[in-house]
Parts: structure tokens; C-alpha cells; sequence
């Protein structure tokens, strides 16, 4: 039997290699280049076109191997999963509008910048906590996931570190709001 490598989860899978494309061309070939075009900016007010286009390209930079890895971990043990469930097209919009959410809201509330893919881990995270929502029922793994997974997030971001926790849970409450919409979707 001869087994071939499937390209099994095409946006999941593009994603996660140009998050890996984008670090290593920072880390390597050009030394600012993650922070110039793919950090959100820490404002909304600017006449250059490329700030507002990195309100949504944040996504894709990683400070370091250890941020970039982290969220590849759950992108791609989630993203697949949540790819056959939904599609790519579905994914597609899970992933753009949870960037752009979290780069404009971050740019309204806060003074800083914000970089990494982050806000869609947590938005896949609480996507697949409602993959099997039932009419007028909230599944338990979901309360359990916002409890945890986004309670942890609010605690920590009481703490001084260079993390966003409002990304994070920007990024949770837009993968619960898809996923609601999308089980009532599925009810008509």
C-alpha cells in the first residue's frame, strides 16, 4: 500500500504555513519585517493604507518560535476538525473577522500594538466547544471553556506581561458567536 501526504484541511493548513512563512522571513531574510507589516497597529488614525490592512495581517506575525508554536499547536489540532465540520469558506471568516475584531478593538481600548494568531485559537477553541449545540441548549463544554479558557484570560490580564488576554478573549467571544449562529443555521 502506497500512502501519500493529503492536503486535508487547505485554509487551516494555509494559514498555519504562512504564520510559519511570515516568522521565518522576519527571523531571517528581514529583520523588522513581522513588526512592519504584520503587527497591528496601536491606533486607528493614520493616511497610510498598509496600517489599516494590518489591523487584520497581526494574525499572521509571532514574536518567537515559542508564540508561534503555541498557536500552531491548537490551529492545527482544532482547525481540521473545525474545517470538516464547517468548511473553508466558513473557516475563512472565522479567521478574518476574529483578526479584524481584535485589531480594531485593541486599537480603540489600548495603547499598545498586537501580534500573533492568538484571538483565532481561542475563537477556534470555543468554535469546537459548540460543535454539537442542541436547539434551546448551551453544551456544558462550552460553559466549561468560557470558565476556563477565558476566565483564566480575564484573571491574567491583571498581571503585567507582554500578552494580549484581551485578544484572547476578543477571539473566544467571536468563535462562541459563530458557533451559536451557525447551530441556528442549521435549525432552519
Amino acid at each position: 500500500m502506497k500512502l501519500r501526504v493529503h492536503y486535508n484541511s487547505p485554509v487551516v493548513l494555509t494559514f498555519a504555513l504562512a504564520c510559519i512563512a511570515v516568522y521565518v522571513l522576519g527571523a531571517t531574510v528581514f529583520p523588522g519585517f513581522v513588526s512592519w507589516f504584520f503587527s497591528a497597529p496601536a491606533t486607528l488614525l493614520s493616511t497610510n493604507p498598509l496600517h489599516y490592512l494590518r489591523l487584520g495581517t497581526h494574525v499572521l506575525g509571532h514574536a518567537d518560535l515559542g508564540h508561534l508554536f503555541s498557536n500552531l499547536i491548537f490551529i492545527l489540532l482544532l482547525g481540521p476538525i473545525l474545517e470538516e465540520k464547517y468548511g473553508g469558506e466558513m473557516m475563512i471568516w472565522v479567521i478574518v473577522v476574529t483578526a479584524v475584531v481584535t485589531g480594531v478593538l485593541n486599537a480603540l481600548l489600548f495603547s499598545s500594538g498586537l501580534l500573533g494568531a492568538s484571538g483565532v485559537v481561542f475563537a477556534f477553541i470555543t468554535l469546537a466547544s459548540v460543535v454539537n449545540v442542541e436547539r434551546n441548549a448551551i453544551p456544558l463544554s462550552f460553559v466549561l471553556v468560557v470558565l476556563v479558557f477565558l476566565g483564566r484570560e480575564f484573571l491574567q490580564s491583571f498581571t503585567p506581561d507582554m500578552i494580549s488576554q484581551f485578544g484572547h478573549i476578543i477571539g473566544g467571544i467571536v468563535g462562541g458567536v459563530f458557533g451559536f449562529q451557525l447551530a441556528r443555521r442549521r435549525e432552519y
